[in-house]
């Protein structure tokens, strides 16, 4: 496995690879990778000939400088997950690497089609024009067949699909393919987040409270009586009742349009919830039956 940490670099490789034949596939991560990631990565090594793994703290997509700043960051420990996964190159870039001073100032512009308009575009204004903009940069640098993203990021894989299919139609990544992965969870129910590194044991025990409470929505849901407005309310009340949660929002939307609905059919629900400092999100589908 090589690390490479320079565009130039990056770019000869995939240029022979490429002159070979090779299928790639590509992992965006921001890094403190777990076992979450290292499924995406498994799958990746799995279904093409070489699997390339971006590690890269992304500070265009964060809006709060100190969230920025306690990102977790052991660029070692993700080097030695990924060797033993069997992951061929990791792309390690800086900051200034990656953008221009131009870039890293001026917020970039992209039509959303509105799935930035609800959770968390509206609570991290700018976050998905960071998101957009670097995923588009490591498309266009390692030219993948397939990229991975994980559904825990339910809002973001909507939006990657919304780029895709938007730049399908230029042909700008040629025949990409991206490929939602399930949530991976610890055995207790708890989604698997870099962000857990922060929570102590305590937190950690009381964060269980988001993941069971969305599994329990999901018998709330089969009531025939129940409305998506009492199981949405039920949600954010049953979590704020754990003393140490605070839940940012959780709404229920349609799965394609990410937009308010009042059916349980092809819905999701998607919520942030605050656990002491540390922000953690996750979701739960709706069968609607």
């Amino acid at each position: 496995m090589q690390i490479l940490t320079t565009r130039a670099d990056l770019s000869a490789q995939i240029e022979a690879c490429k002159r070979l034949g090779r299928t790639i596939g590509l992992v965006p991560t921001m890094g403190a990778l777990h076992a979450g990631h290292a499924s995406l990565v498994r799958k990746a090594v799995a279904e093409n000939d070489i699997a390339v793994v971006s590690v890269f703290v992304n500070p265009t997509q964060f809006n709060n400088k100190e969230d920025l700043a306690k990102y977790p960051r052991n660029i070692q420990r993700d080097a030695e997950l990924l060797e033993a996964i069997g992951a061929h190159f990791v792309f390690a870039p800086t900051p200034e690497e990656m953008y221009s001073a131009e870039e890293m100032n001026e917020t970039f512009a992209f039509d959303f089609g509105g799935l930035d308009q609800v959770m968390e575009g509206v609570m991290r204004p700018g976050h998905f024009n960071g998101v957009v903009q670097v995923v588009s940069k490591l498309f266009y640098l390692v030219q993948p067949d397939r990229a991975y993203f994980g559904e825990k990021d339910f809002q973001q894989l909507a939006i990657i699909h919304h780029m895709v299919e938007r730049s399908s139609l230029a042909g700008t990544f040629g025949n990409l393919t991206i490929v939602d992965c399930p949530i991976v969870r610890e055995t207790t129910g708890l989604a698997l987040s870099s962000r857990n590194e922060r929570l102590s044991a305590e937190e950690k025990q009381t964060a269980l409270a988001i993941s069971r409470t969305l599994f329990a929505s999901l018998y709330w849901a089969e009531n025939p009586d129940a409305t998506v407005a009492e199981v949405q309310q039920k949600v954010i009340d049953t979590v704020n009742a754990v003393p140490g949660l605070e839940v940012e929002y959780y709404q229920i939307v349609d799965q394609q349009s990410l937009q308010p609905t009042d059916t349980f059919r092809n819905a999701i629900g998607c919520i942030t919830v605050y656990c002491g400092p540390v922000r953690l999100i996750d979701n739960i589908k709706y069968c609607g039956c």
